[in-house]
């Protein structure tokens, strides 16, 4: 038995050198999460009081089929950290055998957490989109790393944006954003607005990628376009926005907790009937969505998309022997 480390670097360049491959872990691990063959658990939070702002989570599973690993993701949210001019999430990600329950890999985890998630919006994109890759107006509000890596995955897909829309609180950022991550050569136009409101209307595609606590968006007329919603921020909107569109979520039980915008409606209208169904639903044909009303997903982040496209870097990492064995890591093996 060894124990590795697999450092962000190395994470970096395997999941950038093959974004599709990264997306397919994601969308597989979906459909097995449906099939029962997973565990997922509730997430755990570690709040301090006298920080309350602040927050690591702990995210416990098992990714069974063909994968067949175990293990947690241990990730920080410390909002703050962005007027630091580091990106405000920092996460581990530790791997554990099935057949033993022994770790064999520690991976430095923000990015993977960042690449998973927007495999899941770019999954839910395409597919409340009808397949296709196509929108005339992408609108990100909230600018940061996680829209950077939707953002990034759209286009390593093949996906033709006529024009992107930009808003997050800090304008700095959102200029940033327009010069230094996207690419002009592949939109009509690229704009930074003042406001969440002017980013949405007229908008076919939009990203909520922030830090909200709690609803800012109220108004469902904003919404009188129909347009896809990729809710990742689970917050942003109020409850009626949501009751009034179809909505698409990773996994029932888990997103109806922490207010997020699903657990308002719910606790609005007494019921889940507001749900249209999960992703992996959406994508067998279990369930349909029409242009007649806006379409929201909302994922609450399920700890074994961490595990597929952990499991995958390991496995790309240890053939180009790009692991960092720790010798001795292992060392009382005598009972």
């Amino acid at each position: 038995m060894d124990f590795s480390i697999i450092t962000g670097k190395v994470i970096h360049e395997i999941i950038h050198a093959d974004i599709p491959a990264c997306v397919e872990r994601v969308k597989s691990a979906y459909l097995m999460h449906e099939d029962g063959q997973t565990v997922n658990p509730d997430s755990y939070f570690l709040r301090f009081p006298e920080q309350p702002k602040n927050r690591i989570i702990a995210l416990p599973a098992f990714l069974g089929g063909d994968v067949g690993v175990s293990g947690i993701k241990w990730i920080a949210s410390y909002p703050d950290n962005i007027r630091r001019g580091i990106p405000r999430a920092s996460a581990a990600l530790l791997l554990n055998s099935y057949e033993t329950g022994y770790p064999f890999a520690c991976l430095e985890s923000s990015i993977i957490s960042a690449a998973r998630t927007a495999g899941s919006a770019a999954l839910a994109a395409e597919w409340m989109n009808g397949g296709k890759r196509a929108v005339n107006r992408l609108s990100i509000i909230g600018n940061g790393l996680i829209a950077r890596y939707i953002y990034d995955f759209l286009l390593a897909l093949g996906w033709e944006i006529g024009s992107v829309l930009l808003h997050d609180l800090n304008k700095a950022e959102s200029q940033r954003f327009a010069t230094q991550v996207c690419k002009p050569g592949r939109h009509g136009a690229i704009d930074c607005v003042s406001s969440a409101e002017a980013a949405i209307t007229g908008s076919d595609l939009i990203v909520l990628a922030t830090v909200a606590g709690e609803p800012y968006i109220l108004d469902p007329a904003l919404f009188s376009h129909n347009p896809l919603v990729l809710n990742i921020s689970l917050r942003d909107l109020a409850p009626e926005i949501l009751l009034g569109s179809y909505n698409i979520v990773d996994d029932v039980e888990h997103v109806m907790k922490a207010n997020t915008s699903p657990h308002l409606a719910e606790r609005l209208t007494g019921g889940r009937s507001f749900v249209t169904g999960t992703l992996a639903q959406l994508m067998r044909g279990e369930r349909w969505i029409g242009r007649d009303k806006p379409a929201i997903f909302s994922p609450f982040g399920l700890g074994v998309l961490d595990l597929a496209v952990g499991r995958w870097v390991y496995d790309v990492a240890s053939a180009r022997g790009q692991r960092v064995v720790v010798d001795d890591f292992f060392f009382e093996m005598a009972r």
